[in-house]
């Protein structure tokens, strides 16, 4: 028996605030997603009581506990926004102290709202901020269930779960139409977060009482709005560590409804042929709240609504009328829109030779007579356009020195750049450098109201890399990053974006499969998974793909 870590088991309830950043988190990581793999293995047999006992080892393991802490003390993004208490943050003796006391015991304080602006909009949403005692209590009912629920979890959910994203969601899309033009019901929740009924809820996680009783306590807390208090009779709160998670387990099981729905049913073709639907014919996508549902027929698309909106009444939840519609991705005639927007992306088909693509004689060699392209939609591109807009020439810009406004910038263009090098980017990356040669330029002339454009252009740009133009700052090296520097890996190149398998999940210890897409797992060395993403979970040696990451080769 292996003898266990003094800084871990003896020293984690009273240890010296110093010893915090000694800690073997990645021993702790290993141990819990041991635990964890467990649970999802036990919920995919359908072994209910072998996992609500693993849920409890795993809320009185003191790694989990450990590591719950430090996740919401440490390395959440919303670590510093305060709850009703007014605490920011934890000193090292404080997160012993949590740790230490922390367990399920069905008590939740009332969150603290705060009002965040809607990108592109005028609107504001609310966010209910627990304090920390409860996030850390929240992310430990989390590391519980969200194994038991992945095993059960749809294959065409992609929102918050570990593992998958939109660019899964648009790429299931991208398969779906790839055949055949599809009708589609671009559905809009109303207020979805804010609606789903609590008992509903509760019922369809039908977990062990006492982790029922303190959901429906952090359910059931209330909200602080400033001095006024009120009650939450229905919704989960917007800024819970579990809410993403509970919103995911109160729309499980919208696919698999629609599937029943068209089980053995027959329809008609825009050809005029008589087809039987078959399993998933009628697809339903889904990202969190928003989802879409593909056919190439009409009626069935409308049926579709209507079982869906039947469905979403179970749990407290309707359409919204005024921002759901029904669309053509090629040709929706005088009565329907064409193409749609989902998460940022416009998906759009048109008839070959109308719209060049670097795929038209592959396309038309298979006998389609139609391309698809998947572009950053245009309202997106102009909320990324004001906020360059206000980071360049709102307020005190003007003031800023040219390294520190390239350090402002660079992440912003690459944080927008990667999340649409998947699609088909490049007309309006090039767009964009356009665009923000622009602003640059106008952000100079302010600075240097007297002098000309040569002086300017000397002053501010330079040429690097044998790559044109760029914005650079001499004194300090500092470049910005363009747009068209970022490779675009659309769909039919190369590189093209892999989705992820529908039935896998980050519990099922395929430990290759998930360092090949993440770059990293709690089972394997950092420099391994990486590796394995580099290689794209190919043998350089081989060309094989690696099923085992114990696998070796011998060099010839």
């Amino acid at each position: 028996m292996k003898a266990s870590n003094p800084k871990c088991e003896n020293q984690s309830t009273d240890g010296k605030p110093d010893e915090w950043k000694d800690i073997p988190w990645r021993k702790l990581e290993r141990k819990v997603y041991k635990l964890q793999k467990h649970i999802y293995t036990a919920s995919q047999r359908g072994e209910t009581l072998k996992v609500r006992k693993l849920q409890k080892l795993l809320f009185k393991s003191r790694a989990a506990k450990l590591l719950t802490v430090r996740r919401v003390t440490q390395e959440n993004k919303g670590k510093k926004t305060a709850g009703v208490d007014g605490v920011k943050a934890l000193s090292p003796r404080q997160r012993w102290e949590l740790a230490k006391n922390l367990r399920i015991d069905s008590k939740a304080m009332p969150t603290r709202r705060v009002w965040i602006d809607k990108p592109g909009r005028d609107e504001k949403r609310p966010l209910g901020i627990p304090v920390m005692r409860d996030r850390a209590k929240q992310k430990l009912a989390e590391l519980a269930l969200d194994p038991e629920w992945e095993a059960r979890f749809e294959p065409n959910s992609y929102g918050f779960r570990k593992g998958r994203s939109c660019q899964d969601a648009i790429d299931a899309i991208n398969s779906s139409i790839q055949k055949m033009p599809k009708w589609v019901l671009d559905a809009d929740i109303a207020k979805c977060f804010d609606r789903i009924n609590h008992e509903a809820l509760l019922t369809k996680l039908n977990t062990m009482p006492h982790l029922r009783r303190q959901i429906k306590a952090w359910l059931r807390c209330g909200v602080l709005d400033g001095i006024k208090y009120f009650d939450t009779t229905e919704g989960t709160p917007q800024g819970g560590v579990i809410s993403p998670l509970l919103a995911n387990v109160a729309l499980h099981g919208m696919e698999e409804r629609i599937n029943q729905a068209f089980d053995g049913g027959y329809y008609v073709s825009p050809q005029g042929k008589r087809k039987r639907y078959t399993s998933n014919t009628v697809r339903l996508i889904r990202y969190a709240d928003d989802f879409v549902i593909l056919h190439e027929d009409l009626k069935t698309i409308q049926q579709a609504q209507k079982v869906v909106a039947d469905w979403l009444q179970g749990m407290g939840l309707e359409l919204k009328p005024e921002k759901t519609r029904i669309t053509h991705t090629l040709n929706g005639g005088k009565e329907y829109e064409t193409g749609f927007n989902f998460l940022g992306y416009h998906i759009q088909q048109y008839e070959v030779g109308k719209h060049q693509s670097r795929t038209k004689d592959k396309i038309k060699r298979l006998g389609f007579n139609f391309n698809t392209l998947i572009t950053p939609a245009k309202d997106k591109v102009q909320v990324h356009l004001n906020k360059l807009h206000k980071l360049i020439l709102e307020g005190k810009a003007k003031a800023k020195p040219q390294a520190g406004l390239i350090e402002e910038l660079n992440p912003v263009v690459r944080g927008w750049t990667n999340y649409y090098r998947t699609v088909n980017s490049s007309k309006t990356f090039h767009t964009l450098d356009h665009l923000m040669y622009q602003r640059l330029r106008r952000w100079a002339k302010r600075r240097h109201p007297n002098k000309n454009k040569t002086w300017i252009a000397g002053r501010y740009w330079g040429i690097h890399r044998g790559e044109g133009w760029e914005f650079t700052d001499i004194k300090t090296g500092a470049t910005l990053y363009k747009y068209s520097d970022t490779k675009v890996i659309s769909p039919g190149t190369k590189d093209e974006y892999v989705k992820v398998k529908g039935g896998k999940s980050p519990y099922d210890g395929d430990i290759a499969y998930w360092a090949a897409r993440t770059g990293e797992h709690p089972e394997l060395p950092k420099r391994k998974a990486i590796l394995l993403k580099q290689q794209r979970q190919k043998c350089t040696h081989c060309g094989l793909y690696i099923t085992d990451v114990l696998d070796t080769f011998k060099a010839r």
